[in-house]
């Protein structure tokens, strides 16, 4: 019985951590490509896209500490204690590639909360100040979203090996 609600755990905190990273992404580059696309847009629309960029920015933040963060947690301890208890080895390569993929995912998304939280920092002294976001924002924007497009097919290659583990 403690394997099933190991593996319901498992299978939960994973789409909390995919479902959540999906979403927030998603509404945050939204946010985003509004006001780049507004640019020549009269003051009142360019501090009403600042308004939804700070919306979006503040609430992935608040998305990654209340449900990204405990479900990255959750996944290595369930995992981990799953390979253990359903006697894999380490040493099988789909178990090893899933670790090293958590792993480059892991150092993708530790420079991306930093970023999200000096964008949203940005964002508000933009919204406050009735002032256009700086160059620096639109920079780290970029940087967000490379690291999101490595982590991204990393996470998604981390679910086939969970549901094929394949024997090479």
């Amino acid at each position: 019985m403690e394997i099933i609600v190991l593996k319901w755990i498992h299978v939960i905190s994973s789409t909390i951590l995919f479902g959540t990273g999906i979403g927030s992404a998603f509404y945050m580059f939204m946010a985003n490509r509004r006001e780049a696309n507004h640019q020549d847009a009269n003051e009142h629309e360019r501090h009403g896209n600042i308004a939804a960029i700070y919306f979006a920015t503040r609430h992935v933040v608040i998305a990654d500490w209340v449900f990204t963060t405990p479900a990255i947690i959750t996944q290595f301890i369930t995992g981990i204690t799953l390979v253990i208890l359903l006697d894999y080895g380490f040493n099988e390569r789909w178990i090893v590639w899933a670790l090293v993929l958590y792993f480059f995912s892991g150092l993708c998304w530790l420079p991306v909360v930093w970023i999200q939280i000096k964008m949203r920092d940005l964002a508000k002294i933009a919204f406050e100040t009735n002032t256009d976001l700086p160059d620096t924002y639109w920079r780290f924007d970029k940087w967000w979203i490379g690291l999101g497009a490595l982590a991204f097919p990393a996470v998604v290659m981390i679910f086939w090996l969970m549901v094929a583990k394949p024997y090479w």
